[in-house]
């Protein structure tokens, strides 16, 4: 990509930015969708134990899921319940991108869910 050389970053590295900023930050749901990429990471997940990963309903996870891969982050195999959900190649090949943006914005999340 680059950005590690210390080269500028390429035009795919800012648009790959400007996206996981509006689907970490740009909403309440950020929190959620950054967890459910972090599961992603280790092992593919069917919606029902991202569920439970997250101690969220069924249809909250669904929801988050979906926003996932509306944006290209996550892909899916199977289908309905044996469906399971793995990171998309683009969003492991960005995966850098992620960390840099969770790492500056989880410490906000702490203190949001500190204060409920």
């Amino acid at each position: 990509d680059g950005g590690e050389l210390g080269l500028a970053p390429t035009a795919s590295d800012t648009s790959w930015k400007r996206l996981l900023w509006y689907v970490l930050a740009g909403s309440r749901g950020g929190p959620n969708r950054g967890r459910i990429i972090n599961l992603l990471r280790k092992e593919p997940r069917n919606i029902n134990r991202l569920a439970e990963a997250l101690n969220v309903h069924y249809r909250v996870a669904e929801h988050h899921i979906r926003a996932l891969e509306k944006n290209h982050l996550v892909s899916s195999a199977g289908e309905r319940y044996g469906k399971l959900y793995f990171l998309s190649s683009e969003m492991e090949a960005h995966l850098h991108i992620f960390d840099e943006i969770w790492r500056q914005i989880q410490p906000r999340i702490e203190a949001a869910e500190v204060k409920k």
